[in-house]
């Protein structure tokens, strides 16, 4: 693997490095089909088994291919699920927080990791919900404006609370203001290249993040960031020789893989504020935008709230979601439907292909029903056949 050390190229002018990391994965494609073949085929084959999944865990009878992913993930490291070719962005903690969201989007991503120079290691990531978070706790601060925060450097946000010095009427106030970003009160939580995707996809379900840092532990360079997307992805293209378990047979409405009550939607006549509030206390990733009757009309996602920051619009939140939508200029998901009659299988290739991090379930009047995510799915397919409940522990 190659070796590029962290401290040199963040010495660059603006603290910031964009940098196309090229990698020539020898013998890629051999070196995971030998792990494929290791995979015992069972021509009874699982049509017609009769298996069900109440909440992601299998129930019944037997399914001989039920583990058939999971130990295909077993069996392969997160160096295989690395692209060729990808793109990084690494953040010095002495970058402004304004900057770093504005790299963001300039790049399209949502998310980096954080080198802190002094301590000569990452530290952490700094995310969209990181922004998400200090628009949602400070819009409507009696004391802190957000043009004033907009000033500080990401290390600034670190501690557990900093001292803002306001004027107000000619007295200079000092205030202990308590921050929330996503990476101050835990370590960086990553993995390393030879560790298993199963023990990837734990890591991603058991801390809720959706970002995992590959690093390397002799360079310590951040090889990839490893999402639940592309590991999906690599499952789907790599993992066709395995033998399909038969629920994914199974109609969505059987299968009870998903959220199909309380599903976290909002009005196309709410604020983004709203929205904003959806996001922090329900923890989702993406809001179904509803009409007056139910039917979804959008999809309005944490990546979506990055446009704040490109438009510098972060200072009007009480704009509608109807006029949020209407100014988005970034790359927009879409509303990828299914509905409860069409099986699993569909369902994947229809969010692989669309490259989606979720699908609306919705019924035959367009009325939301349920979200199936990129969560749900791994948790079935790889750590329920292990007896392993991620997602709700």
């Amino acid at each position: 693997m190659p070796s590029l050390c962290p401290s040199d190229l963040l010495r660059l002018e603006g603290a910031l490095v964009v940098f196309i990391q090229s990698m020539v994965l020898n013998n890629r494609l051999t070196s995971i089909n030998p792990n494929i073949d290791r995979v015992k085929r069972d021509p009874r084959a699982c049509a017609g088994s009769g298996c069900t999944i109440t909440n992601g865990h299998w129930h019944a009878e037997p399914d001989p291919n039920a583990e058939a992913y999971m130990n295909f993930v077993k069996k392969q490291c997160c160096y295989d699920a690395i692209p060729t070719s990808c793109k990084l962005v690494i953040f010095d903690t002495t970058l402004q927080v304004k900057k770093a969201f504005f790299a963001l989007v300039a790049n399209g991503l949502r998310a980096a990791p954080l080198w802190d120079n002094k301590l000569q290691r990452f530290v952490g990531m700094l995310t969209i919900t990181d922004f998400i978070n200090i628009l949602h706790r400070y819009y409507r601060s009696p004391l802190v404006q957000i043009y004033e925060l907009e000033q500080h450097k990401i290390e600034t946000w670190r501690g557990d609370s900093f001292q803002m010095f306001l004027c107000l009427s000619r007295h200079v106030l000092s205030v202990s203001v308590d921050v929330y970003l996503q990476y101050h009160d835990q370590c960086l939580i990553s993995i390393t290249p030879d560790a298993s995707l199963f023990d990837a996809v734990y890591s991603l379900l058991k801390h809720k993040i959706h970002r995992l840092p590959v690093i390397d532990p002799e360079s310590g360079n951040v090889l990839h960031i490893l999402t639940h997307k592309r590991i999906l992805k690599f499952l789907h293209i790599f993992g066709a020789a395995v033998p399909k378990p038969c629920f994914l047979t199974m109609q969505i409405k059987d299968a009870g893989i998903g959220t199909f009550t309380n599903v976290a939607t909002v009005s196309q006549t709410a604020t983004v504020y709203d929205a904003l509030s959806v996001f922090v206390e329900r923890r989702v990733s993406a809001l179904p935008v509803v009409d007056d009757d139910g039917k979804v009309v959008a999809l309005y996602s944490r990546f979506d709230v990055i446009n704040l920051a490109a438009q510098k619009t972060y200072n009007n939140l009480s704009m509608s979601m109807q006029e949020a939508l209407r100014r988005r200029c970034c790359y927009v998901e879409g509303v990828i439907k299914c509905y409860p009659d069409e099986t699993l299988e569909i369902a994947i290739d229809r969010i692989i292909k669309a490259e989606v991090h979720r699908l609306v379930l919705v019924d035959r009047d367009d009325v939301v029903r349920g979200i199936i995510s990129l969560s749900d799915l791994l948790q079935a397919f790889v750590l329920s056949p292990a007896g392993i409940d991620a997602l709700f522990s």
